[in-house]
């Protein structure tokens, strides 16, 4: 049975992605900071493993890797999903503590993440595996007022290209999806925003789709890899927005 562990798991794209991988039959690690959400998901499947834990705490993140490799045997695949949107603004509508937040959850827990699935990756025999990263369409074209999102995810793009390269010689691929405005609660609040401004909400798409395609991407073999995908609603403004 192969093994994917997801951060971010309890909702959103995460929760979607681990529905979709757990009736593929996969082994899933279901990693978010919400206990009681996790257990919900995983008693419905036996191929579930709740492992409730803080991605910015590097501490119960070795914890719950080394809990998840314990059952899985070894791991396959990293979703690496967790990510906040944060206070939306212009830059001197925030507060450095505002910035400093989404830092800490979208690229400090996305190196812990990865850093752990490459040194598992790299020790496992047979070595190698498959790191997915979710950047989002703001790693390539910002939204207003998402200074500190954006920024983020610019640093993501960054963080795969070096995994890329650096898990070249050891058998560890490393791709990025960037998503467009899946139906999550996410967009849902920047769309209630939106609406608030007197301003028309973002066409959206549903979350399974995001779900497939990280499915798509994690069942190639090897000596394959998506680089980079974006998947987005259609209707969005994308190419050309500004």
């Amino acid at each position: 049975m192969k093994s994917i562990l997801i951060t971010g798991a309890s909702q959103g794209i995460g929760r979607a992605t681990a529905d979709l991988f757990l009736e593929a039959g996969w082994r899933v690690g279901l990693l978010a900071r919400g206990a009681q959400k996790l257990q919900g998901i995983a008693a419905r499947y036996e191929n579930a493993v709740a492992l409730p834990a803080d991605v910015t705490d590097a501490a119960a993140m070795q914890a719950a890797f080394d809990a998840f490799v314990e059952r899985a045997g070894r791991l396959d695949v990293l979703f690496n999903n967790a990510g906040m949107f944060g206070k939306p603004g212009a830059i001197d509508a925030l507060e450095v503590e505002d910035f400093d937040a989404v830092v800490n959850v979208n690229l400090r827990g996305m190196f812990i993440a990865a850093r752990l699935a490459f040194q598992q990756m790299r020790r496992q025999d047979p070595a190698g595996g498959r790191i997915i990263n979710n950047g989002s369409i703001s790693a390539h074209v910002p939204r207003e007022g998402s200074v500190s999102y954006t920024t983020t995810k610019h640093a993501i793009t960054g963080l795969t290209k070096s995994l890329s390269l650096d898990g070249r010689a050891l058998g560890i691929a490393c791709g990025q999806i960037d998503i467009g405005n899946a139906e999550t609660d996410m967009v849902a609040a920047l769309n209630a925003r939106l609406a608030a401004e007197g301003k028309a909400p973002n066409p959206v798409m549903d979350v399974g789709d995001a779900a497939r395609s990280v499915l798509h991407m994690a069942e190639l073999p090897l000596e394959a890899n998506v680089q980079f995908m974006t998947v987005m609603a259609t209707r969005m403004a994308y190419i050309g927005r500004g």
